[in-house]
């Protein structure tokens, strides 16, 4: 006898930003299974019931979807940077707390094997998002200071932090290695050096 499938399900109707929340999250889930080759449009699509086609409508490109991911970790980042001048002046752990988060955001969140893959594959334009979300986190910080130095200050441990964070993710493993240092040899050197870029007067200024 002849069995009747089962009613097709209706699809759940998603706005745009739905889509985009969605798509980014499994895109995440994505890079830390399996590396930035598998954030591709095809494997977001499956992970949240839409076609390659209509993923793509929403995000453009592969690489912009690879950008939208990459900007929405940088902006997940200024929560490490919350009240961040205050906590160093008062809380003696505080540098340390702020570079394990940064540095696991690179590392273990999958930002450090993202931008590599972005900037190698020479789509540097889709590093705009990263750009503004690296602003904003510059200027949160900055509103919290009162000297006049503190742009120029805080861009400069912005730069450390990010610069320290992803190499560590890219190569850090293999160059701790190589110089027979410990897992988290460099985020205890950005601990130590961190409070000097931030609180005034304390890291003297570059020689002309």
């Amino acid at each position: 006898m002849y069995k009747q499938a089962p009613p097709r399900q209706k699809r759940r109707k998603r706005s745009g930003e739905e889509v985009r929340e969605e798509g980014l999250a499994a895109a995440r889930r994505l890079l830390l299974d399996g590396g930035p080759a598998a954030v591709t449009l095809a494997n977001v699509g499956q992970e949240i019931g839409m076609s390659h086609a209509n993923v793509l409508h929403h995000f453009g490109s592969a690489a912009g979807l690879q950008s939208a991911l990459m900007g929405s970790m940088v902006n997940d980042l200024a929560n490490a940077f919350d009240n961040v001048v205050d906590l160093l002046k008062t809380d003696a752990a505080a540098p340390r707390t702020i570079a394990d988060r940064v540095f696991d955001a690179f590392d273990k969140g999958g930002a450090g094997q993202l931008a590599a893959w972005i900037v190698l594959s020479g789509d540097l334009e889709h590093l705009e998002p990263v750009r503004d979300a690296v602003r904003g986190l510059v200027d949160a910080i900055v509103g919290q200071s009162t000297d006049d130095a503190a742009n120029e200050r805080v861009r400069a441990a912005v730069l450390m932090l990010a610069i320290g964070a992803f190499g560590d993710a890219v190569i850090g493993p293999s160059l701790r290695n190589m110089l027979d240092q410990k897992d988290d040899a460099m985020r205890d050197l950005i601990a130590r050096i961190l409070p000097l870029f931030l609180i005034p007067s304390g890291i003297p200024p570059a020689a002309s």
